[in-house]
């Protein structure tokens, strides 16, 4: 999760190519900032075809989205992106990302002997850290479909890239994580019905 948030290939566009013996660009973005690439088309075979792939060499500009940096003076994103889509999406990584570390501490505070009662709430920080992830996801999938549909935009194509992946396992791996240690937490039931009695006190008389 945390590589996700800081890397910034979540999704990769692609314009049309119009041309060949001339630059198109290409672009991937993060919760953060946005990626041009300008790569050359010396091939006939791309024309109608989306710019890219985005692995192809040429020069890359990278910024940070404007809503992130007000007091510079930085390229507006042509396809006017949802302001409230970027940033949602990148609170609630963050918030994620701080589940994880009280999920992390508890699991070691339970480390010492008799701290057995922290592994349900490290297994809640977990699942919550987990869920806040895949809304991450589907609010960057949501800003990513909009600006595929948007009247104003030059992008054609698009797919989702490595960051978004690794936000994807680690929604499975932090939820698969906290139902675990809720599942150890829970107390163990008797494996037969007089266990509970015979090892019930005796009643004071």
């Amino acid at each position: 999760m945390l590589t996700a948030v800081v890397t910034d290939h979540w999704a990769v566009l692609s314009p049309r190519v119009e041309n060949v013996n001339t630059t198109c660009e290409a672009a991937h973005f993060g919760l953060w900032k946005l990626c041009k690439k300008h790569i050359y088309i010396e091939d006939a075979e791309f024309i109608g075809k989306g710019c890219g792939p985005i692995s192809l060499p040429g020069e890359i500009n990278c910024s940070y989205f404007r809503h992130f940096t007000p007091g510079e003076d930085s390229e507006i994103f042509e396809v006017k992106t949802q302001r409230e889509y970027n940033i949602s999406a990148a609170a609630i990584a963050i918030f994620s990302l701080v589940f994880m570390i009280l999920g992390t501490l508890c699991v070691l505070g339970s480390l010492r002997k008799g701290k057995d009662y922290l592994y349900k709430p490290a297994g809640m920080f977990f699942a919550f850290a987990g869920l806040c992830a895949i809304i991450s996801v589907e609010v960057m999938r949501q800003s990513v479909k909009r600006m595929i549909e948007s009247e104003d935009t030059i992008w054609i194509e698009y797919y989702y890239s490595w960051s978004f992946a690794c936000a994807c396992t680690a929604f499975v791996l932090l939820l698969l994580g906290g139902i675990g240690l809720l599942f150890i937490s829970m107390p163990q039931m008797p494996r037969n019905p007089w266990e509970t009695c015979m090892d019930a006190e005796p009643e004071q008389i």
